[in-house]
């Protein structure tokens, strides 16, 4: 599932990077993957995780389309479901093959972008059967902790290695938003498990970046399930007003911030930060 990107001149901001996206087919993952693409350097590794393997398909395509036929960055495909064990082990066993297809890059960039809304048609009272709060928790709170550790587990510290994870975060980890017990929640362990990684190991550049209201498909489900009708009113408002943030825009953001390397490691910085 490997596939050659032209080797036109390039940014090279990120060196020569394996870089790993989950939730790589739309939204903010896809909007990532396009902007990262130009910005890595040749002999580079792009792995675009997700559960839509056509979706993935249509991405690479892209990607190569804009690249040209010459040879360059390089991209993975891996369809997992990285809400079980079964597709965290897979997207582990691609990255170790790639690792002895690649060799060592000089930089690792893992974006943990995987997540979903969850039930907001309820609220906190509702939540009575704890199989439902663990399956969402499986996704969006474990498998981006599990994953990140083993990653960091295979690509150890080593002299002039720069290892950088992302958390894709939200304002909803900071605030609380009625009928969004789930998300918040789950945003907000996610902040601090990322933060206390950032202490915990002083060499791995942490970031909990907040992306803004994007206008995606997960901005539709919550304009049409909200159970709140006040933050259901507030979503549906920012859409007929077009205040919703393109998801391009954001990615680029976060990008020119990876590039910079200029933030406080564990930090969590809001697509309307300065």
């Amino acid at each position: 599932m490997d596939a050659g990107l032209g080797a036109a001149e390039r940014p090279r901001g990120l060196g020569k990077s394996l870089c790993v996206i989950t939730g790589a087919s739309r939204g903010l993952g896809r909007a990532l993957a396009v902007v990262l693409a130009p910005r890595l350097q040749p002999g580079s590794r792009l792995v675009l995780v997700a559960r839509s393997g056509r979706c993935l398909l249509e991405l690479e395509g892209q990607l190569l389309g804009a690249a040209g036929p010459a040879g360059g960055l390089r991209v993975s495909r891996v369809e997992a479901d990285l809400a079980g064990g079964e597709g965290l082990q897979r997207l582990l066993a691609e990255v170790s093959r790639l690792r002895e297809v690649d060799g060592a890059p000089d930089r690792l960039l893992l974006i943990n972008n995987a997540g979903t809304l969850g039930n907001v048609s309820k609220f906190v009272v509702d939540f009575t059967e704890p199989a439902e709060v663990n399956s969402y928790l499986a996704l969006n709170f474990t498998s981006p902790m599990c994953l990140t550790a083993s990653l960091l587990k295979a690509f150890p510290k080593r002299e002039n290695f720069l290892r950088m994870v992302v958390n894709i975060s939200s304002l909803c980890a900071l605030q609380p938003h009625k009928s969004w017990a789930l998300y918040c929640a789950a945003k907000a362990a996610r902040d601090m498990l990322f933060s206390v990684l950032a202490v915990e190991e002083p060499d791995v550049r942490v970031l909990n970046y907040a992306p803004g209201p994007l206008d995606t498909e997960m901005q539709q489900q919550a304009r049409c399930e909200t159970a709140d009708t006040e933050l259901r009113q507030s979503f549906i408002n920012l859409h007929q007003e077009g205040k919703l943030v393109d998801s391009n825009v954001s990615a680029t953001k976060l990008v020119n911030m990876l590039i910079l390397n200029e933030f406080q490691s564990g930090a969590h910085i809001d697509y309307y930060d300065q």
